[in-house]
């Protein structure tokens, strides 16, 4: 059973530890507030200039002055601050987060990250993916295993325009989670009812397969 967004969100709230600073990209990153433990203290930073984001509203209950960097409207935790963009990114490229959370439209198996651009397409801006990648640490993508046409976008080399280059950590997808390490994609997990197989096949990069890889437990 190949898990939802949501579901990847779940997943990755699992890695995230008791005082850390977390930033949250646009698209699946934004999800994983809903699911962080409740005895754990965390702060969320959107790179628009908020710390202590919460979980999204709840319908009928949205701020449209409170969004995060997708432009979503989100709660606030007590004793959240808003800043501006400058503040922000000082925080970013000072290495004052503990772990980034992003989406990915390619990861390749050495940690190189594709996420900003789709040449021949419309782009109003990188955003902020460049700083992030530059300056964490520790980066977990969260992401589809294959495109809409089926194709792998775990690769041995990206061929969109790089975001990072040897920046991603861990993946977490609707199939599996995997590390990256110098030989290669290292399956840790599987999700439920998914087979290795299918796993080895939607992968196109160089795959680690142990002999013993357990199913998520979400």
């Amino acid at each position: 059973m190949a898990l939802d967004k949501n579901q990847i969100a779940q997943r990755i709230a699992q890695e995230v530890k008791n005082g850390y600073y977390v930033n949250l990209g646009i698209g699946i990153p934004t999800l994983v507030a809903n699911y962080v433990r409740n005895d754990i203290e965390v702060e969320f930073q959107s790179e628009n200039g908020v710390l202590g984001m919460g979980p999204f509203p709840y319908e009928g209950e949205e701020d449209a002055d409170i969004i995060n960097a997708g432009k979503q409207t989100i709660t606030t935790l007590p004793g959240a601050s808003f800043f501006d963009s400058a503040t922000s990114f000082s925080m970013i490229r000072g290495k004052h987060v503990d772990l980034t959370i992003l989406g990915a439209m390619e990861v390749a198996d050495n940690g190189d990250i594709a996420n900003w651009k789709i040449p021949g397409k419309m782009v109003k801006g990188m955003g902020g993916a460049m700083d992030l990648v530059a300056s964490a640490e520790n980066i977990i993508v969260a992401m589809m295993h294959t495109n809409k046409a089926g194709e792998s976008k775990l690769l041995s080399t990206c061929s969109l325009p790089l975001t990072g280059v040897g920046c991603v950590k861990k993946i977490v997808t609707n199939l599996a989670v995997l590390e990256v390490t110098p030989d290669g994609f290292l399956l840790l997990e599987r999700a439920p009812e998914v087979s290795i197989e299918t796993i080895k096949n939607a992968t196109e990069g160089k795959l680690i397969i142990p002999d013993h890889v357990p199913e998520m437990n979400l």
